[in-house]
């Protein structure tokens, strides 16, 4: 598979990606929600941190959520730089095209997100309570490096209490699937989930 469809891919989910997480912005309000089926909902979220909302200021008490964010964010570039690497390699190699894809819908999926940290916050005002505006003459809610990444799909396909005879959860109210996320991050669980799954062809053993 060569470079120049590998690239198709990864445009055509970034177009995805950033014209849903653009509406979502513009039309819906922080918190607001809209019911497609009701194990289906666009359901409109930020994450200031990595994957389910975690921060790297969780794990490290003596560093701040600014500059925890800004480290966060300078990482997932450096890290982008690399995986951008590794594509290219892998088409100069003639790898197989299952690894190409699954490195282009990764690569794809981080920088989608990517794009939401970095300019976000200089693109649109505060979500709280109001819909965004696109390039607001009073400035956006924060300098680059600190924005926040949009998510909306949410699939609450059960909800209800768990049995009482389960060890530590038994008894408590518990949904499935309770994360929301975007595109890009669909984009990523794909890639790693082809790579977990076609590992042999992915690698083949010469």
């Amino acid at each position: 598979m060569s470079l120049k469809k590998s690239i198709i891919i990864i445009i055509l989910i970034l177009l995805v990606d950033q014209i849903s997480k653009l509406y979502i912005k513009t039309h819906f309000a922080l918190g607001d929600e809209y019911i497609v089926f009701h194990w289906f909902r666009i359901y409109f979220v930020e994450n200031d941190g990595m994957a389910w909302g975690t921060k790297l200021s969780d794990f490290t008490s003596f560093i701040s959520e600014r500059t925890a964010k800004i480290a966060l964010t300078v990482f997932r570039i450096i890290a982008i730089v690399g995986i951008g690497y590794w594509l290219v390699e892998a088409t100069r190699n003639r790898s197989p095209k299952v690894l190409i894809i699954a490195i282009a819908l990764i690569f794809a999926g981080a920088l989608g997100n990517i794009i939401d940290s970095v300019f976000y916050a200089i693109l649109f005002n505060d979500s709280y309570g109001q819909v965004a505006t696109f390039l607001p003459l009073e400035g956006g809610y924060d300098g680059i490096l600190h924005g926040r990444v949009v998510d909306m799909l949410y699939f609450p396909l059960w909800k209800g209490y768990l049995p009482e005879w389960l060890p530590l959860y038994g008894g408590k109210f518990f949904t499935f699937f309770e994360p929301v996320f975007n595109v890009a991050d669909m984009a990523i669980s794909t890639g790693f989930i082809m790579l977990l799954v076609f590992n042999k062809k992915a690698f083949p053993k010469k």
